[in-house]
This record gives structure tokens, sequence and C-alpha cells, in this order.
């Protein structure tokens, strides 16, 4: 096994347990090593500290697999990481009994690369790592055996494997293309998952609390969802008693995905709903125009800022979304407002918000603080896992 030898002083983070080895922070590496394989991470002086999987191409050189360097890494390994991340999900009570769960967060679950969704008795298995790659069939083999589903389908078509140096690659792991379109119920309400098409593994699951959350808040109120996408949060709404919701995204094929969601429901009003296809910022702006007012609005952007590097400008970018939200936010109404981009933190997502609603002239407090779901949970030594961010806040 090949040995990555680190610059003197670059293995603290090692010792606060922080699953990644950055180039910069590499010595060089002793002995013969490709994509994926093991090394063994150690100081400048020779000392072992993890065990990890090397990827030459990325920036982040190295994932640790083990902080023991005694444990062996292979197909058992895996295979029991993975059992032990379906467990933690059914020791959790509220998580009994979801038909959509996520069963392993990466590297919260000391799996980098690995994101595995059930959807009924679908997963759907996304593996964006040097090291996950190498690890395919066991971490297949993994999910069937702690599941027991029926199928697997790969959605491994996210744009970080590019900086692995890995391809774009999705289809049929294990079992047979299902007969019918897989359909799950969150909270009362129906929806049919595209795992070949739609977003991320198909649906975005870290929202499920949230969504709850809103239906809670929206009895007799005019909604606005923005970025809708396909309906999670505007079902919810429907189903809390909702006055109105006005639904907007710029993709009319995911727009047509949440009306036929909203037709899956037949207890829910369509007539109390309207999906409209536009640019979100060119159409608040035409709202705010027209005099229009909301007592509820929902602000839940694409990914602004893919990485630190990014932060400045999508920084802007959630300033200018959550200006418009205030707004158009009625008096005592509540605004509930997101951030998926790992490159922007909680402290600087208040503070742009915060922004935001000086430069509106609206006092806002915050109600409640908004995270992900407890099926995506976040390592301590790992705060980069806390992507999702979020604020209920109620303005005057």
């Amino acid at each position: 096994m090949a040995e990555l030898i680190l610059h003197p002083g670059k293995e603290r983070s090692l010792f606060k347990r922080h699953p990644w080895i950055f180039d910069t922070s590499v010595a060089h590496l002793g002995g013969h090593a490709r994509s994926g394989d093991t090394v063994t991470i150690q100081d400048d002086r020779g000392k072992p500290l993890a065990k990890a999987a090397f990827s030459p191409q990325s920036k982040i050189r190295a994932r640790v697999w083990s902080f023991d360097v005694d444990t062996t890494i292979d197909h058992a390994f895996f295979k029991r990481r993975v059992a032990e991340a379906v467990a933690r999900r059914r020791a959790f009570p509220e998580l009994a009994g979801q038909a959509g769960l996520r069963l392993i967060h990466a590297e919260s679950d000391g799996l980098p690369g690995v994101i595995a969704d059930q959807y009924g008795d679908t997963v759907v298995v996304q593996l964006t790592s040097a090291g996950a790659e190498k690890w395919r069939s066991a971490i297949v083999d993994g999910l069937q055996k702690a599941t027991g589903c029926a199928r697997i389908y790969e959605r491994s078509d996210s744009e970080v494997r590019g900086l692995e140096g890995l391809e774009p690659t999705t289809g049929w792991l294990l079992g047979e293309v299902p007969a019918n379109e897989i359909v799950i119920e969150e909270h009362g309400v129906t929806m049919a998952v595209d795992i070949v098409a739609g977003h991320k593994t198909g649906f975005y699951l870290d929202q499920r609390d949230n969504r709850r959350l809103l239906a809670e808040l929206s009895k007799g109120k005019r909604v606005l969802n923005c970025f809708c996408y396909t309906g999670g949060f505007s079902l919810q709404a429907l189903a809390g008693g909702a006055a109105s919701v006005l639904s907007i995204d710029s993709s009319q094929p995911a727009l047509d995905r949440a009306a036929a969601n909203l037709a899956l429901n037949l207890r829910l009003k369509a007539a109390k709903a309207e999906w409209r296809c536009a640019n979100v910022f060119d159409e608040l702006r035409k709202l705010k125009a027209a005099g229009e007012t909301f007592d509820l609005i929902v602000l839940d952007p694409p990914k602004f800022a893919p990485s630190a590097s990014h932060a400045e400008r999508a920084s802007r970018a959630y300033k200018d979304i959550n200006l418009l939200g205030f707004k158009l936010l009625a008096p005592g109404g509540f605004l509930m407002t997101y951030s998926c981009s790992g490159g922007i933190g909680v402290e600087l997502f208040q503070k742009i918000v915060a922004g935001a609603a000086c430069d509106a002239g609206r006092t806002a407090r915050i109600v409640k603080r908004l995270q992900g779901a407890a099926d995506h949970p976040v390592d301590l030594a790992f705060p980069e896992g806390e992507y999702l961010k979020g604020l209920l806040l109620q303005a005057d």
C-alpha cells in the first residue's frame, strides 16, 4: 500500500477527524497508487494517521475511509459501513415508515462520495469520488443486503465526478425497470419521483421536515413558492389549507410534473394552484411592479455557490432574491428562505438575508432555523456537510 506523506503541520485537520486531505497538504506519494486506491496517510515523520482513497486529479487529493490505521479496507468494510448507515435510520423514530429516505449521506456516514436514497423498493445510488467508484460493487452489494430492495439505479451524473477524472454514468445496477412510475407519500401527499431525469436522485428528500412546517403555516394564506421544481412545497401548502399557491420555476417539464403530482392528490383543490414558467428574478420584479403581496413566501433556489470560491458572486444573487422576497411579503407574513450552497456558511447566509431586509426597509425576526431532515446528518468534524441551511422569518 502506498503512503501519502504530508507537509509538516498539515496533519492537524486529521487530529480533528476531518476526512479531506487537500493537494497543498501533500509533500509526496511514497509508492504507486492509481485513482481510487487506498493509501496510508502519514505525517512528515512517517507516523501513520489514517487510511484514505487516493484521487490524483482532484484538489481533494485523498478522502479518509478510516482514522484507525489498523482497519482493513475491503469488501467487508464497505458492507459493514453501509449496514451501519441503514441501521442508524431505522433506529430514528421519526424516519420509520418514510417511503422516501436517504440511506447514506457521504462523509457524514463515513463513506465519502457515496449518496444513496430509497424510494419504496428502489434505491438510487450516486458515486462521486474516485474511492467510491473503486468500491462500487461492494457498496451496491451492501445496499441490497442491508435493505432487501428490489432494484438499484445509479445516478452518478454529477459534475463533481469530472473533478475526480471520472466520466458520468447512469443505469440499472440491480433488478428490472419498474412497470409503473415510482410514487412516494410524504406527510399525506403523493408525489411521483423521476429517478432517471429528475434533480439529484429524483427528489429533494432533505426538505421533508421543512415542507411539513410549511403546511402547518399555510392555512388561509396566499403562498408564493419560488424555484418550485416538481411542487413539493406547493402541494404541502395546499394540503395545509392555503387560500392560493403561486408556484414559479424556469423549467416547464418540472412544472408539468408538478401539475401531474397535484392530479395524484384528488383531495387537493387544483383551482387554488397556479404554475408559472418564468425566470424567478424577473417574475418577482413583475409581481412587485403589479403591487402583489403574499402572506407566506418560499425561496429555495438552486446552488448559487458550489464552492467557497463562488461565494462573492453567489452572495449577490442571494441578496437580490431575498430583497425581492421581502418587498413582496405582506406585513406579519412569513418568509422561508434557503441556501443549499456549500460555499455559503450559516453565518454568512444570515448576514446576507439581514442585509436584504435592511435594504427593503423591513424589520424581520428569526422564528426558526431550518436544516436538512434527520436522515441527512452532519458529522461534527465535517461542517461542510451542512450544505442546506434556512431561516423562517416573520417581518413587520
